[in-house]
């Protein structure tokens, strides 16, 4: 069972440092909402729902410190836009901030002690923490029966509980179709070039006996080839209204070979990852990140010091080369568009009958 990896008590934000896995297990403890939004932006804590959990407590943090201030409110905006800024692409950072900040403004505005305000951000961030959770394992159970009964399952970068609050999205998937006993083992591309894949999603399906192996980037339509290979299942980072979905580098790729060989290309995403401003992929900020990423390996220089990189974090997969998107709601079809919308509405009813 992989450890907990986000664990908030007595105003401290313990994360698994990520950075260090698989090599070892270390935590960082996080006191401020600076040095939070700081481990969001190293990748001490990634994956789009995990960093939206992160941004949470961030907040909460951010509270404990500037409660009873008189300057309360703008400190907590000043907050909420550093930590929605520490990653741009994808939306559930700014999702999950915003849904703690306007709890928070609402019942300042109304004249809350600081000990109120303080509860309040906490119990909000702790709720989307559990929620994330539930989510993660409805998607892994609504996605299972997609996968073809005794093959492969080839996933990219890293979707498990280390993405997520717990269980995963594509991982999840993974995870509830091999406890059925539905699928053989898992191809996890290593994911260049900062290897969640090798690093992270191998030492996930490892510690739960998951059959795998571990395979290039680069050797993905090989193993197409083979006639193995039942599924792609991703995550998503950011999936707009007709479906174009933002993932880590390397997905649309692999769409595209999915569509060339006929395996299903699945991607795995709650509905928090959907973004309905914004109607096509074209409109998703694609973080570009330190380019010494690529031109080093394991802290190793392998290419030369004139040569210039690119390090693009995300692409943009279009929704034409998508199969099916799985949502703890329900399996949504193509068109997307459609879909979506249907998905969205209910989700906002809802919403609306709770309130």
């Amino acid at each position: 069972m992989t450890p907990a990896h986000i664990v908030y008590g007595d105003g401290i934000l313990k994360l698994l440092d990520q950075t260090k896995l698989p090599g070892s297990v270390e935590y960082v403890d996080l006191r401020d909402w600076q040095s939070v939004a700081d481990a969001i932006s190293r990748m001490v804590v990634r994956g789009a729902p995990a960093i939206g959990i992160t941004g949470a407590y961030g907040l909460a943090l951010a509270v404990r410190e500037s409660a009873g201030r008189p300057d309360f409110l703008d400190s907590l905006d000043s907050a909420a836009a550093g930590l929605s800024d520490a990653r741009p692409t994808a939306v559930n950072l700014a999702w999950a901030v915003g849904k703690v900040h306007d709890q928070v403004s609402t019942i300042a505005s109304e004249g809350a002690s600081a000990t109120e305000l303080i509860d309040v951000a906490e119990r909000a961030a702790k709720t989307i923490h559990e929620d994330d959770i539930d989510r993660c394992r409805r998607i892994g159970d609504n996605g299972a029966p997609l996968l073809p009964r005794g093959k492969d399952v080839m996933t990219h970068c890293n979707t498990g509980s280390l993405a997520t609050g717990g269980y995963g999205t594509a991982l999840g998937i993974i995870r509830s179709a091999w406890r059925d006993g539905a699928i053989r083992s898992v191809l996890a591309t290593e994911t260049r070039p900062f290897l969640q894949g090798s690093r992270l999603t191998a030492w996930e399906l490892g510690t739960d006996g998951i059959a795998h192996t571990i395979i290039t980037d680069s050797m993905a339509a090989h193993f197409m080839t083979t006639g193995n290979v039942g599924a792609v299942v991703v995550g998503a980072d950011r999936i707009a209204r007709n479906g174009d979905t933002a993932n880590k580098i390397g997905t649309y790729g692999l769409a595209v070979l999915a569509r060339v060989h006929g395996i299903p290309f699945i991607v795995a995403a709650p509905l928090s990852t959907f973004d309905a401003k914004i109607a096509s992929g074209a409109e998703i900020p694609i973080e570009q990140r330190d380019p010494r990423e690529v031109t080093s390996f394991a802290g190793v220089v392998v290419a030369p010091a004139a040569s210039p990189a690119a390090n693009p974090a995300f692409d943009v997969t279009p929704a034409e080369y998508m199969t099916a998107i799985v949502t703890e709601r329900s399996v949504l079809k193509p068109p997307f568009e459609s879909s979506i919308a249907g998905v969205l509405s209910e989700k906002r009813e809802s919403a609306g009958s709770r309130s």
